[in-house]
């Protein structure tokens, strides 16, 4: 009998001692996550900032350049400042190198085709239906270069908090499903602003399409593990949005210099309302069986991670 209970005794104490190691594990692992969040976050932001602040204003003091050349040269050096700051941030924090800057032209023309046709059948789709009515055609302007650039830029810039740095942080801590799912939430979540007067139905409705998008984007980045393919996607589906002369992600701020001058025929669970197409319950549904696909894919090619606990176990 009192070696049974010895027996019980020491079960129980190894039971105990196995869930306070993988409870320190976690704690670890959690612990890496925030540090690496911050440092990456911390680089990356800090050298856009200052670039901005401290190089932008030296650069306008010595050169004068004129006002065109000025915002081309702010939105170079803030992208640049923040390519070197995430380079410099991978080998010197993470010790690999960074090969998911690495071109390939060939993925990221296909990231980019993928990305145009995903929104251009569904809003193609919206124009049939009569929910979009194209009211004249106009030359196309030179200004589409320049708003090309600004798109590529954030779409590049988002892909490298995002995916990069967010997704890939916490995907070495709790897994690559959780990561998905938190970095596409807080995707959804910073995209609030765009709609400061909207109410409660389309914010529900762009956090929806957002976060879905925020999935799909991930998953493009799990499938490519490279930063340049999920910017094509994410730039391209952008782009071909402003050109279809609907708001793009609640901004209509271009449309009076694409092609296309287009006006709403339909409801808003149809057109997308104020947010335009990203909220068309019709594009929702594509952007929510690409996902699918995606990730399937994905998963097929074994690129989903298991938590760090299981990965070390």
């Amino acid at each position: 009998m009192a070696t049974a209970v010895a027996s019980d005794i020491d079960v129980a104490a190894g039971v105990a001692t196995s869930t306070g190691t993988a409870h320190r594990r976690h704690l670890r692992a959690f612990g890496r996550m925030l540090w690496a969040l911050l440092l990456g976050g911390a680089a990356v932001l800090g050298a856009m900032f200052a670039f901005r602040q401290g190089l932008l204003p030296w650069i306008e003091a010595v050169f004068q350049p004129d006002a065109g050349a000025l915002s081309g040269i702010r939105r170079a050096g803030i992208f640049l400042a923040a390519m070197l700051a995430y380079w410099a941030y991978v080998r010197g924090y993470e010790k690999r190198a960074a090969t998911e800057l690495r071109l390939r032209p060939v993925a990221l023309l296909l990231g980019g085709i993928a990305g145009a046709a995903l929104v251009a059948l569904p809003i193609a789709a919206l124009f049939g239906l009569g929910a979009y009515e194209l009211v004249q055609s106009r030359p196309a302007s030179p200004a589409l270069f320049g708003i090309a650039a600004v798109i590529g830029i954030a779409a590049t810039l988002e892909e490298v908090l995002y995916r990069c740095l967010l997704l890939q942080a916490l995907e070495r801590a709790w897994g690559t499903r959780v990561a998905l799912v938190v970095q596409a939430l807080v995707f959804a979540l910073m995209h609030l602003g765009n709609m400061p007067q909207a109410g409660s139905g389309d914010a529900a409705a762009m956090l929806v399409s957002v976060g879905l998008l925020g999935l799909l984007w991930g998953g493009v980045f799990l499938l490519a593990r490279n930063l340049w393919v999920a910017a094509a996607h994410h730039a391209a589906w952008n782009f071909t949005i402003v050109l279809s002369g609907v708001p793009l992600s609640g901004n209509d701020d271009w449309r009076a210099l694409v092609p296309m001058q287009t006006r709403y025929a339909g409801s808003d669970w149809l057109t997308g309302g104020m947010f335009g197409p990203e909220n068309s319950l019709l594009v929702i549904a594509a952007i929510a069986m690409a996902v699918v696909l995606v990730l399937r894919a994905a998963h097929r090619r074994g690129k989903m991670l298991p938590p760090a606990g299981l990965r070390e176990g």
